[in-house]
């Protein structure tokens, strides 16, 4: 991250909200973020997770974006919620870090299907799977993506 030195100290040239562990955190191939608005579901996500052998961490799509700043998972599932949208926001944030850092991996659980993801989210997303959750549908996916980034 580029730095610019003045006579107050050091001010970054990005804006808060482009700030993220890209750089300064090193990437866990173990952690996984689990984002959504359904409790439930975080845990039954998290759980289908910690069956692979990974360390699920679940946050509210308003506390992802603060978590990315801090952390480098391996893998970021989120859940749209009954729209699809309630992870909306976190999008662009993660386009940007996918730009800086070609990572993490991003599965959507979605009401609907990869061809209902907006064009704009389709770089982002790397995979949609339908709920239910069901753990013979999203176990395969995390493994796969989680074996890629081991190679």
């Amino acid at each position: 991250m580029a730095m610019t030195i003045s006579g107050a100290g050091v001010e970054p040239e990005t804006s808060r909200h482009e700030i993220f562990a890209t750089e300064d955190a090193p990437a866990d191939p173990l952690l996984v973020l689990v984002v959504g608005r359904s409790r439930i579901n975080a845990v039954v996500v998290s759980k289908i997770v910690e069956r692979s052998g990974l360390h699920p961490v679940s946050e509210s799509p308003e506390r992802a974006e603060d978590f990315l700043r801090r952390r480098q998972p391996v893998l970021v599932i989120l859940d749209g919620g009954g729209a699809n949208a309630d992870c909306e926001k976190l999008m662009s944030p993660l386009g940007k870090i996918r730009q800086a850092a070609g990572r993490p991996a991003v599965i959507l659980l979605s009401t609907g299907n990869f061809a209902e993801v907006a064009p704009a989210h389709s770089s982002i997303v790397d995979a949609v799977v339908s709920k239910p959750i069901l753990p013979e549908l999203l176990q395969p996916v995390v493994d796969r993506f989680v074996s890629r980034a081991s190679t």
